[in-house]
């Protein structure tokens, strides 16, 4: 049985050859809101949701993006409003957030 029900990891790298990159868009910021709502609403923690960091996950082009475990599933958002969709259907629900998928 896993520690966390749900693992999320924020790709936060920055390519310093100029290249795109998650933290160009916005990576950390949604990082931080994340772990922040995590935190108010109570659902942080062992048996619950661990949002962590993360080096390049070599998915910069749909940036920024998360992986969830242990499903594996790959978000892509662009604002708070898409976090907390996320938090809502899938931390909360077990639902993903199929318009945020990111297709393999």
């Amino acid at each position: 049985m896993s520690h966390y029900k749900y693992h999320a990891f924020f790709c936060l790298n920055e390519r310093s050859n100029g290249a795109s990159c998650c933290e160009q868009q916005g990576a950390t910021e949604l990082f931080n809101y994340a772990k922040e709502q995590c935190k108010i609403l109570g659902i942080n923690g062992e048996k619950q949701v661990r949002v962590n960091r993360a080096g390049c996950l070599d998915r910069c082009e749909n940036g920024p993006v998360m992986v969830v475990y242990p499903e594996g599933v790959w978000y892509t958002m662009v604002d708070k409003a898409d976090v907390d969709e996320i938090i809502q259907s899938h931390f909360l629900r077990g639902t993903m957030v199929d318009r945020l998928l990111i297709n393999e």
